[in-house]
């Protein structure tokens, strides 16, 4: 269920909490807390976050640490827990995976000139940014296979009590921007689409009752921003200085409610990032229609990226993902959430998985190298951000040398299909200085963060090596000019020593001292006269300590600057380094198509602008995939609904557990993987391309709504009655069964005429109201089909192959019998039904029933009898004695005569 968060605007009060009276440090606190009313403080002292008041009870609550007390405020003590700086990640994720939004409040001053102020005074310190659910941009928070989009809504009027939304999608872990406008009937679907972690909008629009309900049941956190703030000028404002333009037209021609989502998003960016601006790329328009509709039940029913659980594990992104980059499995995430439309680019993609399918050294090649390749966008982000460590140019350094590779690859193979094509072009274009500089520049181990220093390369800066010499081997320096002194003098027991009142210094014998020094009078400075020795300095000698003794900070600054410096020229090349990032996602996606395509015998679909749907041996993928680990096989099925102006629709009867369902599913998600770009587990497909899919397969009672199961199927049927086209693919099974009988079956006849008359759709139509078949002799585009059922002793085996007809039986005493029912109630079962299916001159259901005695007054079943040993089968040995693998066609036929032969005898005895 959905989360609102109150908005990030500055505050009216401070929570109740008063720093008068406080001590220096916990008025600071206050204040500082007050400025963040709605966030967790993360406040830093030393070598950890602490929280107080609130805060801390809602941490120790949240992440199961210990809450205790430091000092009292107002007669009360404090409340307080921390968490260790270095840990901080593994906190803030469980945070934010709760809900909370969290202002970390960093030291941004040395504690040494705090005391400079005086003995009170306290360090200074300043929150840098916002931690929230949309925001986050650090690997250890972020699922590396998923986008963490931040999802905001603007909207325009278009009649007098019609709106138009604006949705703007960024994902600052990565850059990406998009922007698009729905209307309020597609708003769940687009939402859904993109799977928001966090949304921000108006007030307006939070508090319009007609969209309550969608707040409610979102995954996402909610967050409502002040109306005041986001007046159109000011967002087209926000848009042009993030980009540093003074026009959108050269981005293209967005409607005012995609520039208010846009302008949106960047105040709310603006506000958790605080002086931080993240990388963002131009934002590009959805074009409506370019993507296969797909609203929220459907997407929930077919499990396309989720079960209906909430796991990935099961779904249908799981089973087909095969990259091998971070990179790769978001985008192929993003094409299974939004399959394509456009005929021209569906068939681009097809063409380069089929290239890849054909050319098994290629294919080979490209995900070797792609393995090799780091998470080039998000690890771009974080240095736009100016929250990258030494890994991060690493990361850019490796996944632009894998993106050069894979250019020279393409480069060299002729005939490439024009996505391929381009891809290497993309990939040719890699700036080889840029990754020579990194090479040059970085050590082969590399720290997390830039503060711990050493991430700079020996002999690539001559002065942080000097740097590294004085404090890392001062010894071997101090001794390498005692040594010369020493020579120089002729004083063999010349040393070079240090205490913490004089420093560095050289001392000599009393002795002697006069006679070393001789002649150097003029380099050395008399420092002190001990009782047996003599202590001097030279200018030499000074300059060394003053080099030791900040050597280490020295170093650290000289690599902070390499470090900016290296930034600063990623980020100027951060358009070309983000166009090799989605050419490699691009090639990673197509090759793990083929890679599926391969190893499970995966065709290559024909997708026009017909209305044809024609699927030879269809198999569901996830069930396929979950059998094969079994060791068991899948049937395959054949489903047709080709029409011509107007599609078919193949009613299907027959038993639960016979495979209904998974037949439905199995030809939406071929549909789905069809005009995604991939393969489709067939052995031939032609589709037609679909502009909507639909799928109402099983429901539950929604309580939190106060809806029922029926209540729910009904809410989702309408929506496929009055939404479905001619182009669309509708997928419904049992309707009406939630129910009285009559109402349910006169509600399915209804709908079915109407996807036959007003929709004109492609649809498949499971039911057990078998009274529906005869709909297939009185309208042209109805089949009836039915899933076999064999019987055997008494029970029943499901074939699961979907065949032309009509079930003359449900057999659902046989499942019953299945699962486990008790046999006396599997026998009363049988006798009622038979008593309800006579027919004696018109007598009722309830007459019928009347003249069956109540379960109560039944006599107790009788004891069961011992089974009776089987007879001895004549046949048994002989059949066991039969080879049918090795036996000639002739051999076959006579042991067919023999067998009928014994069998013949045995009876005849």
């Amino acid at each position: 269920m959905g989360r609102t968060l109150r908005s990030s605007s500055p505050p009216q009060d401070s929570g109740g909490l008063d720093p008068a009276g406080a001590t220096p440090m916990m008025a600071q606190y206050i204040e500082i807390k007050s400025a963040n009313p709605d966030c967790l403080l993360f406040y830093r002292m030393g070598d950890f976050y602490e929280l107080f008041f609130g805060d801390a009870e809602i941490a120790s609550r949240s992440l199961g640490i210990v809450l205790t007390k430091r000092g009292r405020h107002a007669g009360t003590e404090i409340p307080m827990c921390g968490v260790p700086v270095d840990r901080a990640d593994d906190y803030l994720n469980r945070l934010i995976g709760l809900g909370h939004r969290v202002a970390v409040c960093e030291q941004t001053e040395d504690p040494a000139e705090a005391k400079k102020r005086g003995p009170k005074s306290v360090v200074r310190r300043e929150v840098v940014r916002l931690v929230t659910p949309g925001t986050i941009t650090e690997d250890r928070l972020l699922d590396p296979a998923s986008a963490n989009l931040l999802l905001a809504v603007g909207r325009r009027k278009t009649a007098e009590t019609a709106f138009a939304y604006g949705l703007a999608a960024i994902d600052i872990s990565t850059g990406r921007f998009s922007l698009s406008e729905v209307s309020a009937g597609e708003l769940p679907g687009a939402i859904a689409r993109h799977d928001p972690r966090e949304i921000v909008l108006s007030e307006a629009i939070h508090a319009d009752p007609g969209l309550a309900r969608l707040w409610q049941e979102t995954r996402a956190a909610v967050v409502p921003l002040a109306q005041a703030e986001l007046e159109p000028a000011a967002a087209d404002r926000r848009i042009k200085e993030q980009y540093g333009v003074s026009t959108l037209d050269g981005f293209g021609s967005f409607s005012r409610a995609e520039i208010a989502a846009a302008g949106t998003a960047l105040l709310y960016i603006a506000r958790t990032q605080l002086a931080a601006r993240p990388p963002l790329a131009i934002p590009s328009r959805e074009e409506a229609g370019a993507t296969l509709a797909i609203d929220a039940a459907t997407r929930a029913n077919l499990e396309l990226t989720r079960t209906l659980s909430g796991e990935r594990t099961g779904s249908l992104l799981a089973t087909i993902d095969r990259t091998v980059t971070a990179n790769g499995a978001r985008l192929l995430a993003e094409h299974l959430a939004g399959p394509l439309t456009d005929l021209a680019r569906i068939g681009q993609r097809q063409d380069a998985v089929a290239r890849l399918v054909d050319d098994s050294a290629l294919r080979q090649i490209c995900r070797d190298t792609l393995a090799g390749a780091p998470d080039l966008p998000r690890a771009l982000s974080r240095v736009g951000l100016g929250r990258a460590g030494p890994r991060d140019l690493a990361a850019i350094r490796d996944g632009l040398a894998s993106a050069a590779r894979l250019g020279d690859t393409l480069a060299r193979v002729p005939d490439l299909p024009a996505a391929l094509a381009a891809i290497g072009q993309t990939l040719s274009a890699v700036d080889a200085g840029l990754v020579e500089i990194l090479r040059a520049s970085l050590a082969e181990d590399l720290p997390l963060s830039r503060r711990d220093g050493g991430f700079v390369r020996a002999g690539f800066h001559p002065e942080i090596d000097e740097a590294r010499l004085l404090g890392q081997d001062s010894r071997k320096v101090v001794a390498a000019l005692q040594a010369r002194y020493a020579e120089e003098t002729g004083c063999r027991t010349l040393r070079i020593k240090h205490n913490n009142l004089l420093g560095y210094f050289i001392e000599v014998p009393q002795s002697v001292g006069e006679a070393c020094l001789k002649g150097l009078q003029k380099e050395f400075v008399h420092r002190q006269t001990m009782v047996d020795a003599m202590r001097f300095t030279s200018v030499e000698l000074g300059e060394l300590e003053r080099k030791i003794s900040g050597a280490a900070d020295r170093a650290l600054a000289l690599e902070a600057q390499v470090f900016d410096d290296l930034a600063a020229r990623i980020v100027a090349e951060a358009a070309g380094i983000t166009a090799a990032a989605e050419a490699l996602a691009s090639l990673d996606v197509a090759a793990s198509h083929a890679d599926l395509a391969i190893e499970n015998d995966w065709r290559r679909p024909v997708v026009d602008d017909s209305l044809a749907f024609a699927v030879g041996g269809g198999r569901h993928p996830v069930v396929e995939a979950a059998l094969r680990r079994a060791g068991e096989p899948f049937i395959a099925n054949d489903c047709d609904l080709s029409g011509e102006g107007r599609g078919r629709i193949r009613l299907i009867t027959g038993p639960n557990m016979g495979g209904k369902s998974t037949f439905l599913r199995q030809n939406a998600l071929i549909v789905v993987l069809a005009q995604m770009g991939a393969f489709v587990p067939a052995r031939e497909a032609r589709i037609g391309r679909v502009d909507r899919l639909f799928s109402r397969v099983g429901a539950a009672d929604d309580l939190a709504r106060g809806q029922s199961t029926f209540m729910v199927e009904m809410v989702e049927t309408a929506a496929i009655l009055n939404q479905a086209t001619r182009h669309s693919l509708v997928i419904l099974d049992e309707i009406g069964r939630g129910t009285a009988t009559f109402d349910g079956l006169s509600i399915a006849w209804a709908c079915l005429e109407h996807l036959h008359e007003a929709n004109a759709c492609r649809a498949l139509f499971a039911t057990h109201f078998h009274e529906l078949t005869a709909l297939g002799d009185r309208l042209a585009r109805i089949d009836n089909a039915t899933l076999k059922v064999a019987e055997h002793r008494g029970g029943v085996v499901f074939l699961h192959e979907v065949v032309p007809g009509i079930a003359e039986r449900s057999y659902g005493l046989q499942v019953a019998r299945l699962a486990g029912l008790p046999a006396t109630v599997v026998t009363r079962a049988g006798a009622i039904l038979k008593s309800l299916e006579k027919s004696q001159g018109g007598r009722s259901a309830r007459a019928r029933i009347d003249d069956l005695p109540l379960f109560a007054n039944l006599a107790p079943p009788p004891p069961e009898e011992p089974p009776a040993p089987a007879a001895e089968d004549p046949l048994g040995p002989l059949l066991d004695a039969i080879d049918p693998d090795a036996l000639t066609p002739r051999e076959a036929l006579e042991a067919l005569y023999r067998l009928k032969r014994e069998r013949a005898e045995a009876l005849a005895g």
